[in-house]
């Protein structure tokens, strides 16, 4: 998780095999103030991002979901600092993972779009069977995502 905190200065979130409306991890690495802020304003629920990542695969620009946002979750977004956000939605609906990227200086470059693609895919193949891992390790990796 290392390279995606230096590319994603702002943070980032994954939420990794989403099976029935949950994920079975989720990771989270955005000010806490911003991670507050959605969670008291119920924004999952709303959230244009979440909607296009469930809905489709590959990869979106926050800008571009604008038009797709009465409540304003990407405005809020951008007030608190994440800037040059971007999508990852990887899997089928039955089976997703979502990767929410943002930098503060700028878009991330075509490289580092297909780096951060690379790693949310060796995440998804890697944790496909994590139901299955003994307890003991599902607890394990699950200390090492907070």
């Amino acid at each position: 998780m290392g390279r995606l905190q230096a590319l994603c200065d702002t943070g980032y979130a994954l939420a990794i095999h989403i099976r029935l409306t949950r994920p079975t991890l989720l990771y989270q690495t955005y000010d806490a103030a911003w991670s507050d802020h959605y969670s008291e304003n119920g924004y999952m629920l709303s959230d244009p991002v979440v909607h296009w990542g469930l809905e489709n695969a590959g990869t979106v620009f926050w800008a571009d979901l604008a038009d797709k946002d009465p409540e304003g979750v990407l405005k809020s977004a951008a007030a608190h600092g994440l800037h040059h956000g971007w999508t990852i939605a990887r899997g089928d609906r039955f089976d997703k993972t979502i990767a929410g990227m943002t930098r503060s200086d700028r878009a991330h470059t075509a490289e580092e779009q297909v780096e951060i693609q690379e790693i949310v895919a060796e995440i998804h193949a890697m944790t496909a069977d994590f139901v299955t891992w003994p307890p003991a390790l599902q607890e394990q990796a699950r200390r090492l995502l907070l």
